[in-house]
C-alpha cells in the first residue's frame, strides 16, 4: 500500500526489492540475527521480491498449490537482504518503512532491533538515518510461528466460528484467507506482503493529513487539515489547497493554526458529481498542496489523489438497508471481491485497472471487500474511483468473538486509523462496516442475545470511524437488522434461500430481502481450460478426490456446494444429475455450467423488478482463489464462468427482465439507470417449438431516467395468450417468449428470454446455427452468428481468444454479432460453435 495522502515531492521513495533471501527454522529456536550463522548457506532460497513465504517458494520453484499443503505457520521465518544507504543531504530525514508484515513480526537493522509488530494490517516508518552505515547495510525479518502462538493458554469464545481452523485466532490481527479449510487455498500469509522502502525526506514533512469532500447545495466543498514541519533551515511562507478537473483550476489559502498545523477549505459551485457508472459520469478533480519556502522560488508540491463529489446515504428507514447516491436510490449489485493473488495478496496497477473494468462491463457497480480477506491496494481503490465502482469497505474482522483487552483495542485502533486514513476522500466508498458476519455467528451458535453486539464494534470502532472518515455511513456487521441477523427482510443479510438451504427459486421473491451483503454462493463449474490447470488435468471428473479437495464446503458439514448446484440442476432440467454424471459426464457439465447462472438471473431479476424493495445484492465471489469449480463467477485466472455471462446480462444498467405472476400472466420489467431518458421500440415475439412465430407486438417506450417499469405483456397482444402456462388449458402456446429493446437505429440496447414450459435438457439434431467472420481488427475478431431455430445458451470457444458475451439464446432466425477479443499469443486459428439444446457444433475458421 502507497499511503496515498500526501505525497511529497521532494521526498525520494525507493522499493527494496532485490537480494532478498529467506529460511525456516524451528519456532522459537532463534532469537536475534547472530544465530542466523548456524542455519548454513543451504537453508537460505532466494527471494525475486519480499513477500509472502508462499509467494517466494512459489516463484522460486518449490512449492506451489498444485503441491501438497505445507503449513507456514508452522516454523519460524526469517528475511534478509542488503542495501546501500540512499544519499541525503544535511537537514534531510532517512526513514524505513513497512507497509505491511504478517503477522507476529521483529526487524533489526544492522544488528539492532528496531520494531516489532504483532499487526499484519499496522504499517510502520522508522527514522534511520543515524543507524545507517555509508556502505553496506543489513535488514534482516523474522516471522514468529503462529502455531506456537495459537498454543498458548487463553480464555474460550462465547461462541465457534466454524469456518474458522483454530478458534484462538481471533486474538491475532491477520487474515483468515489461506487458514480456512473449505474454501480457501492453503496458503496463509506469513512474511512481508506489502511494501519495504527506504525514503529520503528533503524539506518539509507532511503528516496527520485531513481530508473530506462533500455536497453542501449546489457547492462541493473540500476540507483540508494537515501537520506541515519544515525542515531545519527551512521557514513555511504559505500553503495552498488547489483542486483542478479539465484545465480548470481553483485555490484557497490555508490558515497556520497552532505550532505546524494548517487547515482550510475550498467552495467549488456546481461541481461536477461523482456517479456510479451504472447511473452518471464518476467524475473526478486532482488535489494537491503547494508549500511555498522562504527563499525558494518554486514551491514544494503535495500530491493529494484525485476526489470526487457526491454524497453517499444510507437509507435504514423502516428496519431496511438501500443506498442513496447524490439523493437517488442506487440498485447496488456485484460481488464479494476477493484478491487477484491469494498467494501474494499482491498485483500491478494494470492488473486491478482491467479486473475493475470486466466487472464494470457485467453491470455490476458495488464491490464488498470482506472481513475475511485483506485491505486492499490503493491501486484497487484508485479503479474503483476512476470507474465508478462503490465499494463496501469491511475491516478485517470474521465471524469470531474479538478480545477487548486494553493491547489488542489499542492495536485495532492504530489498524483502523491508517487503514482508513487511506481511503479519505474516496468517492467509491460507500459504506464501512464493522466486520464479516460476527452478529451472525454468535446467534447461530447459541451466544446470549446481548453478545450479538459486541462493544468493539457498536461503541469502539464507530467512535474511530466518526474521527477518521465523518461523512461516511458505518455498519457494525454485514448481517445486522431485525428480530436475529440473518432476517432476510431487515437490514443487511448473507442470504442463502436460494442457494445452500435449498429454498425453491420463488424464496428470492418471498423473502422480501432488504440487502445481502452475500448471496447465492454455488460451485459454479469452469470452462474446460481451467479443468485443464487443475490437478489431474483435462480427464479429471467431479468426483475424483483432487476435484473435491477444491469444491468449496463448510468444515464439519456433510455436503458440499456441489450438492447445492446439483439440487438447482436437477429442478431446472429436470434431470437426476447423479445418473447424468455417469452416463455422460460432458453433457452433466454443460448443463451445469449454465444452470447456476440460470438460478442467479432469475433471483435478481425479482430483486431488480418493478415493485421490489431490495436495495442491493453482492454474490459470494468474484474470483475462484485457484483452479476448480469454486464459488467464483469468474477463475482463478479473472476468466469468465457461464454463469458470469448469464447474471451479466440481467445487471447492466438498461435491461428488460420477465416475471411470472401466475395468474397474473407474465410481466416484463424496463429498466433504465442511466442519467438520461431512453426512446426505443419495444417488442416481445412468441415461437412454438416449430420456431413458428405465434405472436408478435411492438410498440414504442420511453423509459424515464433512472427508473423501472413493470409491464404487463398480456397488453401487447389483441388475444389472450397463456405465456406463463398458468391456467393449463393444454400446452404452452409458445416454447419460448422473446422481449428485445431497440433505439431509433434498431441496435439492440437489451433483450431477455422466457420459457413458459421451463428449461429443457433435451436435445435436436441440428438448430441451425452458422458463423462467419465479418471483421478482423487489432482488437479481434467479430463474429456473426444465425440460427433458424431456438438456440440456447450458444457457447464460442476458440482458444486464445476471449468472447465478449457468450452463454447467449437466439430466437428462431436470429443473429447476433459478437466480439472475440485477442488474439493472444498462442491463439488457436479455428473455433468451434455449440448450442446446449443441439447435438451438432460448427466448427469456424480463421483463414488469415
Amino acid at each position: 500500500m502507497t499511503h496515498r495522502p500526501g505525497r511529497v515531492a521532494t521526498h525520494r521513495r525507493e522499493r527494496l526489492v532485490r537480494d532478498w533471501e529467506l529460511a525456516s527454522v524451528p519456532a522459537g529456536s532463534l532469537s536475534d540475527p547472530s544465530q542466523l550463522a548456524d542455519t548454513g548457506p543451504h537453508a537460505w532460497v532466494a527471494a525475486q521480491r519480499p513477500g509472502t513465504v508462499a509467494a517466494a517458494l512459489r516463484d522460486a520453484g518449490t512449492w506451489s498449490l498444485d503441491h501438497p499443503p505445507r503449513r507456514f505457520d508452522a516454523d519460524d521465518w526469517w528475511y534478509r537482504t542488503h542495501f546501500t544507504a540512499p544519499e541525503s543531504d544535511d537537514g534531510d530525514e532517512v526513514v524505513l518503512g513497512f507497509d505491511g508484515l504478517a503477522t507476529l513480526a521483529d526487524v533489526w537493522l544492522n544488528g539492532e532491533l528496531l520494531l516489532s509488530s504483532e499487526n499484519m494490517f499496522v504499517a510502520h516508518e522508522h527514522e534511520v538515518r543515524s543507524r545507517l552505515r555509508s556502505g553496506r547495510n543489513e535488514l534482516v525479518m523474522r516471522f514468529r510461528s503462529l502455531d506456537a502462538a495459537l498454543a498458548a493458554k487463553r480464555p474460550r469464545p462465547a461462541w465457534r466460528a466454524p469456518m474458522i481452523e483454530h478458534q484462538q485466532l481471533r486474538w491475532l490481527r491477520t487474515t483468515v484467507l489461506g487458514r480456512t479449510p473449505g474454501w480457501s487455498p492453503p496458503a496463509a500469509a506469513v512474511g512481508p506482503w506489502r511494501d519495504v522502502w527506504i525514503e529520503t525526506r528533503s524539506l518539509v514533512d507532511v503528516s496527520h493529513l485531513r481530508m473530506h469532500a462533500s455536497v453542501n447545495g449546489t457547492e462541493g466543498v473540500v476540507q483540508v487539515g494537515a501537520s506541515i514541519a519544515a525542515h531545519a533551515g527551512q521557514r513555511i511562507d504559505a500553503v495552498v489547497l488547489e483542486v483542478e478537473r479539465n484545465g480548470q483550476s481553483y485555490r484557497t489559502l490555508l490558515s497556520r493554526e497552532a505550532g505546524t498545523q494548517f487547515a482550510g477549505s475550498l467552495s467549488i459551485d456546481a461541481p461536477a458529481l461523482w456517479w456510479p457508472h451504472t447511473h452518471g459520469e464518476p467524475a473526478l478533480y486532482g488535489a494537491r498542496l503547494s508549500v511555498s519556502l522562504a527563499g525558494r522560488n518554486d514551491p514544494v508540491t503535495v500530491d493529494l489523489g484525485r476526489i470526487g463529489f457526491r454524497t453517499i446515504e444510507a437509507d435504514t428507514s423502516q428496519g431496511r438497508f438501500a443506498i442513496r447516491v447524490n439523493g437517488v436510490p442506487v440498485f447496488c449489485r456485484g460481488a464479494c471481491w476477493t484478491p487477484l493473488d491469494p498467494v501474494s495478496f499482491s498485483s500491478d496497477r494494470e492488473s486491478y485497472t482491467q479486473a475493475i473494468a470486466q466487472v464494470r462491463g457485467a453491470g455490476m457497480n458495488m464491490l464488498r471487500v470482506g472481513g475475511t480477506m485483506v485491505y486492499e491496494d490503493d491501486a484497487f481503490h484508485d479503479a474503483c474511483d476512476e470507474q465508478g465502482m462503490l465499494v463496501w469497505q469491511e475491516l478485517m474482522f470474521a465471524n469470531m468473538d474479538y478480545p477487548t483487552e486494553p493491547a489488542f483495542l489499542a492495536s485495532v485502533e492504530t489498524e483502523v486509523r491508517q487503514q482508513l486514513g487511506r481511503l479519505q476522500s474516496r468517492p467509491s466508498l460507500a459504506v464501512v462496516c464493522g466486520n464479516s458476519e460476527v452478529e451472525q455467528q454468535a446467534a447461530m451458535w447459541g451466544a446470549t442475545r446481548e453478545r450479538w453486539a459486541p462493544a468493539l464494534f457498536h461503541e469502539h470502532v464507530p467512535s474511530w470511524v466518526r474521527e477518521t472518515l465523518p461523512l461516511t455511513a458505518y455498519w457494525p456487521s454485514s448481517a445486522h437488522g431485525g428480530a436475529f441477523p440473518y432476517q432476510g427482510d431487515a437490514g443487511t443479510t448473507s442470504y442463502y434461500g436460494v442457494g445452500a438451504y435449498l429454498r425453491p427459486q420463488d424464496d428470492a421473491r418471498r423473502s422480501d430481502l432488504s440487502f445481502a451483503t452475500e448471496c447465492l454462493a454455488f460451485a459454479h463449474l469452469p470452462d474446460a481450460s481451467t479443468i485443464t490447470r487443475m490437478p489431474g488435468g483435462e480427464s479429471l471428473r467431479v468426483t475424483h478426490p483432487g476435484w473435491k479437495s477444491r469444491t468449496p464446503r463448510d468444515l464439519g458439514a456433510g455436503w458440499d456446494f456441489e450438492d447445492v448446484r446439483d439440487h438447482y440442476l436437477a429442478e431446472l432440467f429436470k434431470l437426476d444429475p447423479s445418473r447424468l454424471r455417469y452416463a455422460d459426464h460432458g453433457r452433466y457439465l454443460e448443463l451445469g455450467r449454465v444452470a447456476t447462472g440460470e438460478v442467479m438471473a432469475a433471483a435478481f431479476k425479482e430483486w431488480r423488478r418493478a415493485g421490489s424493495r431490495c436495495g442491493g445484492a453482492l454474490v459470494w465471489f468474484l474470483h475462484d482463489l485457484w483452479a476448480g469449480a469454486g464459488w467464483g463467477l469468474l477463475d482463478d485466472q479473472g476468466q469468465p464462468k457461464a454463469a458470469m455471462h448469464i447474471l451479466g446480462r440481467v445487471l447492466q444498467p438498461v435491461s428488460l427482465a420477465f416475471t411470472d405472476e401466475g395468474g397474473n400472466g407474465l410481466y416484463l420489467h424496463a429498466v433504465n439507470e442511466q442519467a438520461a431518458p431512453v426512446a426505443a421500440s419495444l417488442s416481445i415475439a412468441a415461437y412454438n417449438e416449430s420456431a413458428a412465430l405465434v405472436g408478435h407486438a411492438s410498440q414504442p417506450i420511453a423509459l424515464d431516467a433512472r427508473s423501472t417499469r413493470g409491464l404487463p405483456v398480456a397488453g401487447f397482444f389483441d388475444g389472450f395468450l397463456d405465456l406463463s402456462a398458468a391456467y393449463r388449458f393444454g400446452p404452452p402456446p409458445a416454447q419460448v417468449v422473446v422481449a428485445s429493446l431497440l433505439d431509433k437505429d434498431a441496435k439492440l440496447l437489451a433483450q431477455d428470454f422466457h420459457f413458459p414450459a421451463g428449461f429443457s435438457a433435451q436435445r435436436e439434431d441440428d438448430v441451425g446455427l452458422s458463423a462467419a467472420i465479418t471483421h478482423r481488427s487489432d482488437e479481434g475478431i467479430e463474429l456473426t452468428i444465425h440460427t433458424e431455430r431456438l438456440a440456447q445458451h450458444v457457447c464460442v470457444e476458440w482458444p486464445g481468444y476471449a468472447a465478449a458475451d457468450n452463454h447467449f439464446h437466439l430466437a428462431p432466425r436470429g443473429a447476433r454479432t459478437l466480439l472475440l477479443r485477442g488474439p493472444a499469443s498462442g491463439a488457436a486459428h479455428r473455433g468451434s460453435l455449440r448450442a446446449l439444446n443441439s447435438r451438432r457444433s460448427i466448427s469456424i475458421e480463421d483463414s488469415r
